[in-house]
């Protein structure tokens, strides 16, 4: 018996084979159109899915207590009428207090203060010349002079005090004790201070 070879593309091979790329464009075909998602539906039957959200309740804290309010005693108007109460004795005891002021201390004497007038220095004063016409007209007189004298013992001022009674008398003597007369001053507690001093001048004509 002779034996043929089989072809390789035999009418049986080719049939198989156009199968089988039939078979696999299906399939594709099916899986575009969703056949594959209906199949497995009906086969599997239909499934649910649901998405659970875990819900964490919050834990409220309770709300303060509302605060009391105290209620306001009921307003009760004042009575018409006035209540009189009985007077109550009452035993007062008034208490006469004499305050006595303390003795009045003695003024305190002032703090005695001693005083010496000027005077003149240890010689006696110089004498005034005798004025021409005075002495022409036989004038004759004493003139008390008043004089403030510096603590330096200078003379620094010269008032009449009483008059000789002629002018040309009274104002030689003022003249001569301003200007060659010379004190020692008065005294305060034995300090040299300024003072007034009394000095008399007496004009006598003398008989030849």
């Amino acid at each position: 018996m002779a034996f043929v070879a089989e072809s390789p593309f035999s009418t049986g091979r080719l049939v198989v084979i156009v199968g089988i790329v039939l078979l696999h464009y299906g399939v594709y075909w099916a899986l575009e159109n969703g056949l594959a998602q209906a199949a497995m539906q009906i086969i599997t039957g239909p499934l649910e899915t649901k998405i659970i959200e875990e819900v964490i309740e919050e834990v409220e804290e309770p709300p303060p207590p509302p605060p009391k309010l105290e209620t306001p005693p009921p307003f009760v108007p004042p009575p018409d009428f006035a209540i009189e109460f009985p007077a109550e004795a009452t035993n007062a005891i008034q208490t006469m207090t004499t305050v006595v002021p303390p003795p009045v201390p003695p003024p305190m004497a002032p703090a005695q203060v001693v005083r010496t007038p000027p005077k003149s220095s240890g010689k006696s004063l110089s004498q005034p010349e005798y004025p021409p016409t005075a002495r022409r007209l036989n004038q004759e007189g004493t003139v008390t002079l008043l004089i403030y004298v510096l603590a330096d013992g200078k003379v620094g001022d010269v008032k009449v005090e009483k008059s000789s009674g002629f002018p040309k008398l009274d104002e030689a003597a003022a003249n001569h004790a301003k200007r060659a007369w010379r004190f020692q001053p008065g005294t305060e507690n034995g300090q040299p201070v300024a003072a007034w001093g009394r000095f008399a001048v007496t004009f006598k004509l003398l008989e030849d």
